[in-house]
């Protein structure tokens, strides 16, 4: 069974730092692209970062980029997103996903969250002004 679990949100200030960590289990993690998704209050879930299998490309949607960073540590099962310079309008929940097949996918599938088949639980983000 795929399991994934997310950590390290809080509340913090305008133009602080968080790094969320997600460990997964229950499948072979270097193979798949990983995910991070986040979802406000009244907002539906939307993208925010991608890496694909055995660390390779990166993909970021619009608002977030130059200021958040995924990366992921195979040996550890792990993948991390950093997030620097933290806005009010970046308070949400966010969840890490795993792709659903192993491999290289065209670009613009890893924006979509149905290419995702297993989620973590979510982990609060709160932005202060």
């Amino acid at each position: 069974q795929v399991q994934l679990v997310e950590s390290g949100g809080g509340l913090v200030q305008a133009g602080d730092s968080l790094r969320l960590s997600c460990v997964a289990s229950g499948r072979a993690f270097s193979m798949y692209a990983m995910g991070w998704f986040r979802q406000a209050p009244g907002k539906e879930r939307e993208f925010v970062a991608a890496q694909g299998w055995a660390a390779s490309s990166t993909y970021y949607t619009d608002s977030v980029k130059g200021r958040f960073a995924i990366s992921r540590d195979d040996a550890k099962n792990m993948v991390y997103l950093q997030m620097n310079n933290l806005k009010p309008e970046d308070t949400a929940v966010y969840y890490c996903a795993i792709g659903r097949s192993p491999g290289h996918h065209r670009s613009t599938t890893y924006y979509r969250p149905d290419f995702y088949d297993y989620w973590g639980q979510g982990t609060q983000v709160t932005v202060s002004s």
